[in-house]
């Protein structure tokens, strides 16, 4: 029995609709955009910002902050492939059970190790009662930056040196190192930052760890809307995806049981149960998405969305994507906001007129949403420092 056929066609038009990019599917909340592509990824303060909007029907930053800060129906959390991304509340359970329970327990066994080697004495007592300290702060003072809980918390002053006797050896202070623990364990999140809403220079709230949810069960969960979103994939693209074993995924895929397909290029790949149908072609569209900007990021193998002679273009030394420019689920292009505030593009190809007028008014639409603020990506890509320059 033959399998079903998805062509590159269709593998564009299902990117379109189910990650809310073509206007005809935009979401109508800010969790809703989050969960069309699983998570947001938050290394990066503007992205998330930006990838939502390129998914939303209507609202400007201030709508992703009160997303964030007030009813917090989006939350950040370090997870996928020891990465910090932005996930829906009603998802985050199911994120931190599958993924960052266990970067939290290799973070304090880490700093537990340094704190040993450092020999001052320093013990898991000692963590305990500055997490301890720090999380009391937090009540007595509400929201605070990490340097105004280091004023507060006398512990949290303390320096260590790390790798002594060796030729790479540092003093560091272990504010940072508390705090990120206290942040994987979901005993405090990030709250309104310091400026815009591109600053990452967070403040901190106490807040309550996430329901307990078994491993095997959230990792099926996440696999199931990752099949969604991300299908035609390969177990190949869920493993760089989650960072999980190869152990895990395939038990998490085993759970799921998802059907196969045939791709033009005679591979196979993995969707949902019962996805085998064809997807209508959502209507021409075009975006303008942020560095790190979990579409052009959800695969291991991005070949049907992108020619590979633009790599070098678009991606970074370590392989982090830049911004991009997109016309009906393929990347065409690249853009970059100059420090005047202007919106500049360029096509890498020769998409058609259809698609150059349609990208200018997206452009347009882009800097009007962004207004005064200026976006410098963390991660720095060759076409967009040409923009730029």
């Amino acid at each position: 029995m033959s399998l079903p056929l998805v062509t590159t066609a269709e593998r564009r038009h299902r990117l379109g609709r189910r990650h809310r990019l073509a206007p005809s599917a935009h979401a109508a909340t800010v969790a809703e955009a989050a969960d069309s592509v699983v998570a947001l990824h938050a290394t990066d303060a503007a992205t998330v910002f930006l990838s939502a909007r390129a998914r939303l029907t209507e609202g400007g930053p201030d709508a992703i902050e009160r997303a964030l800060y007030e009813d917090v129906s989006l939350v950040r959390l370090l997870s996928m492939r020891n990465t910090l991304f932005a996930v829906s509340a009603e998802l985050a359970p199911y994120v931190d059970a599958s993924t960052a329970r266990a970067i939290a327990a290799k973070e304090r066994r880490t700093l537990l190790k340094h704190l040993d080697e450092d020999g001052q004495g320093l013990d898991a007592a000692w963590l305990a009662d500055a997490e301890a300290a720090a999380l009391d702060a937090l009540d007595t003072h509400g929201p605070s930056t990490g340097s105004q809980l280091s004023a507060a918390v006398p512990a949290l002053r303390q320096k260590i040196t790390i790798s002594r006797g060796k030729k790479y050896e540092a003093e560091q202070g272990v504010a940072t190192r508390v705090i990120r623990l206290l942040a994987a364990d979901g005993r405090i999140r990030r709250a309104r930052p310091r400026g815009s809403w591109t600053s990452s220079q967070y403040r901190w709230v106490h807040t309550e760890p996430w329901p307990a949810i078994p491993a095997a069960e959230a990792r099926t969960e996440i696999t199931r809307r990752w099949l969604r979103a991300y299908g035609p994939a390969t177990e190949a693209d869920l493993k760089w995806w989650t960072g999980w074993t190869l152990t895990d995924v395939r038990k998490a895929l085993a759970a799921v049981g998802p059907d196969q397909v045939r791709l033009e290029d005679g591979s196979t790949a993995l969707v949902s149960p019962g996805d085998t149908g064809t997807e209508p072609a959502p209507g021409p569209w075009a975006a303008l998405l942020p560095a790190l900007d979990p579409t052009a990021m959800g695969w291991a193998d991005r070949g049907f969305h992108l020619d590979p002679t633009h790599r070098s273009a678009l991606f970074d030394y370590a392989g982090n994507i830049g911004p991009t420019v997109w016309w009906n689920g393929e990347i065409v292009g690249g853009w970059a906001q100059r420090s005047d505030g202007e919106i500049v593009w360029r096509l890498l190809g020769n998409p058609g007129r259809a698609a150059e007028q349609a990208i200018t008014t997206e452009a347009a639409r882009l800097a009007a949403w962004v207004g005064e603020a200026r976006i410098t990506p963390r991660f720095r890509t060759p076409l967009e420092r040409e923009l730029v320059a």
